[in-house]
């Protein structure tokens, strides 16, 4: 890579739609740097080769996205706190020549937090998120690492038993959500449902406090009806592209060794897209 441009990519199959080309290209024309973040249609039969040569190849690191997170936490050499806890990864770099890897998501959805609802924490005891795949392990963990009792909501129990168990969280069935949302100081939409071409979300936000905080990790729409919902009751609303901005913070920091910031701009970008792709 001696003389070359630095670059990264973002590697799933498909992968056209990823918005993620659009946010770290901003970065590196706003900030000077020279280099590429690129797409890469892998396979899941070429996907652990392509791994296993991503330096040879000319990249310093990437993205890891459907359907490769699972087979990617296994091929790396080492994982870091995060990956380890949530088991899998979505971020890929080099250290002393060896490939590592983490999990960002549990970075992007605490931070967007905190910079949307500041002081959410002092008046947070117990949260209800809805959902116990991938996403919704990496939310519980971390609010549990901010000390916050979470109730995992689930159509599988045994998934969301799974998933309680691992974090010290309390499973439950969706006939108990009416009186988990009556307690709840906050809600994360941790599933699919609400986004562009799935089944819609359908929850009765009636017993939830005035004061509680209603966060969907879906951007796609960049308002959902849950979100809407919330909004029309008065509730403080989180929506799922801030926590897609915040995750690419450390990812590029450690590719190109500089440090971004979310700003109003770089989500004006992204919405601007986002709405032009509906």
């Amino acid at each position: 890579m001696t003389g070359a441009a630095p670059k990264a990519c973002v590697i799933g199959h498909p992968v056209a739609h990823s918005r993620s080309p659009k946010l770290h290209g901003y970065w590196l024309r706003t900030l000077g740097i020279t280099g590429a973040y690129e797409l890469a249609d892998v396979t899941e039969e070429q996907f652990p080769e392509f791994l296993r040569t991503l330096r040879t190849r000319g990249y310093l690191g990437g993205n890891i996205t459907v359907p490769h997170k699972e087979i990617a936490f296994r091929l790396v050499s080492r994982r870091d706190e995060a990956a380890r806890a949530v088991g899998a990864v979505n971020t890929v770099w080099y250290e002393s020549g060896e490939l590592v890897a983490g999990n960002t998501d549990v970075h992007g959805f605490l931070a967007h937090l905190d910079a949307t609802a500041p002081g959410w924490e002092d008046m947070t005891h117990r949260a209800v998120v809805l959902g116990a795949g991938g996403g919704a392990r990496a939310i519980t963990y971390g609010l549990r690492s901010r000390r916050v009792n979470v109730d995992v909501v689930n159509r599988t129990a045994a998934r969301a038993e799974k998933l309680a168990a691992d974090f010290g969280a309390s499973a439950h069935g969706w006939d108990e959500l009416s009186y988990l949302l009556s307690r709840a100081d906050l809600v994360v939409n941790a599933t699919a449902m609400g986004m562009v071409g799935k089944p819609a979300l359908e929850i009765d936000l009636a017993p939830l406090p005035h004061h509680a905080i209603v966060y969907d990790i879906v951007y796609v729409p960049l308002e959902t009806a849950l979100l809407r919902a919330a909004r029309e009751r008065g509730h403080r609303t989180v929506d799922g592209l801030g926590m897609l901005l915040h995750q690419a913070v450390p990812a590029f920091a450690r590719w190109f060794g500089v440090t971004p910031r979310v700003t109003p701009e770089l989500r004006a970008v992204i919405e601007t897209d986002i709405r032009g792709a509906a």
